[in-house]
C-alpha cells in the first residue's frame, strides 16, 4: 500500500475513533465518516464492506491489541489471586475510562455476532489474546484457591462487572457525586472475587 493510502487508512480510522467517542457508536455512518475525512464515501467502501465490517476491523486491530497490553502492565500471572485480579480490575477499568470509543467497541463486540466471524477470518483462537490471564485462571485452580468453572464462565464473572461499572462511571460524570471511585471499585472486586474463591 502506498503512504498516500496509509495515510487515508488512519485519517479513516482516526476519525472513526472520534466519532465514536464524542457522538456514540450509533452516530457513525459511512457518509459522515466521508464528510469528516474529507473523502468521498466511495473510498470507505473500496477497504471495507459496510459500517459493521468497519467496526469490527478497528475493534480487532486498533483496540483489542491496545487493551490487552493496558489490562495486562505490570501483571503477573504467579500473584496473589485477589492482588492478581485486583490488579486486571484498575488496569482495565483505567484503560476503558480514558478511550471511551475503545469502550464502545468492546461493548459492540461483546453483543455482535459478527465478531465470532471476525475472530474466525483472522483465525485467532482462545489464548491469542490474554494468554497471561488464561495462566493466571489455570494456576489457581489447579492450586485449589478457585471453583473449577469453564475459563468462559471465570471470565464472565470477573470480567464483565468492569464493563458495567465504567457504563455507571460514564453516567455518574456530569452529575453531582460520581459513585465510582477508585474506593468503591476496590470493594466491588472483592466482592467479586470473594464469590469466585473455594
Amino acid at each position: 500500500m502506498r503512504p498516500k493510502n496509509l495515510e487515508k487508512e488512519q485519517a479513516i480510522r482516526t476519525i472513526a475513533l472520534q466519532i465514536i467517542a464524542e457522538e456514540g457508536l450509533e452516530n457513525l455512518t459511512m457518509q459522515k465518516l466521508a464528510k469528516a475525512a474529507n473523502i468521498s464515501p466511495r473510498t470507505i467502501y473500496i477497504k471495507y464492506e459496510n459500517k459493521e465490517d468497519l467496526l469490527i476491523k478497528l475493534f480487532i486491530e486498533e483496540v483489542l491489541s491496545a487493551y490487552e497490553k493496558a489490562v495486562l502492565e505490570n501483571f503477573n500471572p504467579d500473584a496473589d489471586f485477589a492482588e492478581g485480579v485486583k490488579k486486571l480490575w484498575m488496569n482495565g477499568f483505567g484503560y476503558l475510562k480514558n478511550n471511551r470509543h475503545a469502550f464502545a467497541l468492546i461493548q459492540y463486540g461483546k453483543s455482535s455476532p459478527l465478531l465470532n466471524k471476525a475472530y474466525q477470518e483472522k483465525n485467532i483462537k482462545e489464548g491469542d489474546f490474554f494468554g497471561p490471564i488464561h495462566q493466571f485462571l489455570e494456576l489457581n485452580i489447579a492450586a485449589g484457591i478457585i471453583k473449577d468453572f469453564p475459563h468462559e464462565v471465570l471470565r464472565a464473572l470477573l470480567f464483565s462487572p468492569i464493563i458495567e461499572l465504567v457504563n455507571e462511571y460514564f453516567d455518574y460524570m456530569n452529575r453531582p457525586k460520581q459513585i465510582i471511585t477508585e474506593e468503591t471499585l476496590l470493594a466491588y472486586c472483592e466482592a467479586v472475587v470473594k464469590g469466585i474463591l473455594k
